[in-house]
């Protein structure tokens, strides 16, 4: 599950994540790199400067592309200092700054350490530096000096960097492009006749501690084209009857059976309908009922040109 939600993120982002066009990133190691590499050199002349400013702004353009802001503190071009010391101290700073700004924007991030998002080497150099304490005039640089520190194997830490690199992603697509969903009532009367029976998801902020208000407006949209749709996408179907109503409260067990997301391709793309979904299990019940649901609707997908990056 994890390598196929990495996956999806480093698509989404490899596609949509930048300004002038396609980008791609690896997660961690390109994320990083772009952050991190300096190359220490005896001579360090004035071109690597230039090519590790410049791939620093990659990363803040892309901030900036999707959330309209810059970094506070960070500039597109940072001078990142020769001291390899300084250097890690300097990065962490920088992570913590964007780690600040996605949590004040609503990110779910308290399990990711700015440590977390270094490279393997700065990890080692910022753990050396908090447990000697022989350079405390350089912690001032920190803003989470007091926290737990963790210290990680090697292949622990890159298991870590990686998980929380996405999370990162993540959570920037939540707050700066999942919250540009806008937030419609329904005034059409064949509408709230449809829904009129059913359970409303609450819009209110503090109604769920698990999904933003922008997720739960998805929730809504999804209950409303499925409710609306149920009966037409599968009124002729040849695996049983019409599914019976539903109340879709989550993203994961309500989605698994693929007739949810169905409905809601069949909402923009009718003509899919006799063509694959009418093929599809309307009460499944094992999991090869299940697959070949989301097998269905995958091939569906595909024939307009929406599966980037899907698999089963």
């Amino acid at each position: 599950f994890f390598h196929q939600t990495l996956t999806a993120v480093k698509n989404w982002f490899t596609l949509f994540g930048w300004s002038k066009g396609q980008n791609p990133i690896s997660v961690p190691h390109s994320l990083r790199r772009d952050v991190c590499i300096v190359h220490m050199t005896v001579s360090q002349d004035k071109t690597s400067k230039q090519n590790v400013g410049k791939a620093m702004k990659t990363f803040c353009e892309m901030l900036f592309h999707l959330s309209g802001q810059s970094v506070t503190g960070i500039a597109l071009s940072p001078a990142l200092p020769l001291d390899p010391v300084e250097r890690m101290l300097q990065l962490h700073w920088q992570h913590s700054t964007l780690l600040s700004l996605l949590k004040s924007q609503g990110a779910y991030l308290a399990h990711v350490m700015p440590e977390f998002l270094l490279e393997p080497e700065d990890y080692k150099k910022w753990i050396k530096v908090q447990t000697a304490r022989k350079v405390s005039r350089l912690l001032l640089f920190f803003s989470c000096c007091d926290k737990q520190m963790f210290v990680l194997e090697d292949n622990v830490f890159e298991t870590m960097s990686k998980r929380a690199w996405t999370d990162v992603l993540l959570q920037i697509y939540k707050v700066f492009v999942l919250r540009r969903v806008p937030s419609h009532s329904l005034t059409d009367s064949s509408s709230l006749e449809i829904i009129q029976n059913m359970p409303r998801i609450k819009s209110e902020p503090l109604s769920s501690n698990i999904y933003s208000p922008h997720e739960r407006t998805i929730l809504t949209w999804l209950n409303k084209h499925y409710e609306k749709n149920r009966k037409i996408v599968w009124k002729d179907c040849e695996k049983g009857e019409v599914p019976p109503m539903r109340w879709i409260v989550n993203f994961d067990r309500d989605l698994l059976d693929g007739l949810v997301l169905a409905a809601q391709v069949a909402a923009y793309c009718p003509y899919l309908i006799a063509t694959h979904f009418v093929r599809m299990y309307t009460s499944p019940r094992t999991h090869e009922q299940f697959l070949h649901n989301c097998l269905i609707l995958v091939n569906a997908m595909q024939a307009v040109g929406l599966a980037i990056g899907i698999k089963v």
